[in-house]
């Protein structure tokens, strides 16, 4: 079966797989016990872990937290900033992963003021439209790298800038940037999530980047799981240290194929663009911008073909899907606010691409 849905997860490397191992069978311990050895060597392992991580977010190893991936980041984030301050306001964008949005609504139940910002027809946010919704009241800006269904990138530097400017808390979705675009974090940049599993490492891990404050004082932050003192008093729960270290493999893998795989990805991309346009003609249209995107992502509309029929018709060859993975039982927002009709959203694929398949997989689409 060809894969081309790397966006809703990707299968494991060996690499990462290899060095999860010994952290299963050998190196057992709990880091958070003291004094003897295998406590201490697991203890190691997640500083060595944190250090990793922290290298490729340009941050320092004690602003990294291990979660279980995006979505609980996300929520630890926007709910635990609401639950210490007095002020009500929130902006985000209308095309938000669903961990962002539903979180978003529960608090707007709770009495806060959300402000959806729009899109324009590549799926990003205009910047001006940022500062005009800024006010004395606003305490959090979440928003996303680069969406998940389109891959349009956001200019985060200068949301960043924004914020900073503001003395305004600013959260930034990262899972689909990460090992795609340069992810070290501009200043003005407040937290990052992300999840191992979309960079070919383990399901249920994933880390939050939570940046102290300018005088190097960490933020005040509600915990969303309480109970014991790991992760800086942050999250409570003995750490998936096997997890843990599959997510800083599959990271230090990001950083040094980061080149290579950029390359691969755009030529991936370019070579099944082409055989989309010689086997559909007409029938095509691209979603996803030209420009100013992370390279393997496809969106594309197939006119007339309803998008489920298609992929149960493909299901036995081709792995892929009609958007995020977290909403495939309703139709896409992200599509609907880039300005598409209910029949073309209803005609809407995406591919999402590894650096890792063979050039002769990608082959047997034709």
């Amino acid at each position: 079966m060809i894969y081309l849905d790397n966006n809703a997860t990707t299968k494991v490397l060996p690499e990462v797989r290899n060095e999860m191992f010994k952290y299963l069978s050998e190196e057992y311990g709990n880091p958070s016990s003291k004094y003897y050895s295998l406590a201490l060597s697991a203890k190691k392992a997640l500083d060595t872990a944190r250090t990793t991580v922290a290298t490729i977010f340009g941050c320092s190893s004690d602003e990294v937290i291990f979660t279980s991936g995006s979505t609980e980041s996300n929520n630890m984030i926007i709910k635990g900033l609401a639950d210490v301050t007095e002020k009500r306001t929130i902006i985000t964008s209308c095309v938000e992963h669903s961990s962002v949005l539903e979180t978003t609504k529960y608090l707007e139940k709770k009495g806060f003021n959300i402000v959806y910002l729009p899109v324009d027809k590549d799926g990003r946010i205009n910047v001006v439209d940022l500062k005009k919704s800024i006010n004395e009241d606003t305490f959090l800006v979440s928003i996303m790298w680069v969406n998940n269904e389109l891959g349009s990138i956001n200019d985060i530097p200068t949301i960043a800038n924004i914020c900073n400017e503001k003395n305004i808390f600013l959260h930034v979705d990262a899972t689909q940037a990460i090992g795609k675009i340069d992810v070290n974090l501009p200043k003005g940049v407040s937290s990052a999530s992300f999840s191992a599993h979309k960079i070919h490492g383990p399901k249920g891990v994933g880390a939050i980047i939570l940046r102290k404050d300018q005088d190097g004082v960490p933020v005040k932050l509600t915990p969303l799981i309480h109970g014991g003192e790991q992760e800086s008093g942050y999250r409570a729960g003995t750490q998936s240290v096997h997890n843990i270290i599959g997510l800083s493999k599959a990271v230090e893998i990001c950083m040094r194929d980061f080149k290579k795989n950029q390359k691969k990805l755009l030529e991936d991309e370019i070579w099944v663009k082409k055989i989309l346009q010689n086997k559909l003609g007409s029938k095509l249209k691209i979603n996803s911008p030209e420009n100013g995107k992370v390279p393997g992502i496809i969106n594309f509309q197939i006119k007339g073909v309803q998008n489920t029929i298609f992929l149960k018709k493909i299901s036995k060859e081709i792995a892929a899907s009609s958007g995020s993975a977290c909403s495939i039982t309703r139709p896409s927002y992200t599509l609907k606010a880039i300005g598409l009709s209910d029949e073309e959203i209803q005609n809407s694929v995406r591919f999402s691409l590894s650096p890792y398949e063979d050039i002769s997989e990608l082959n047997k689409i034709l």
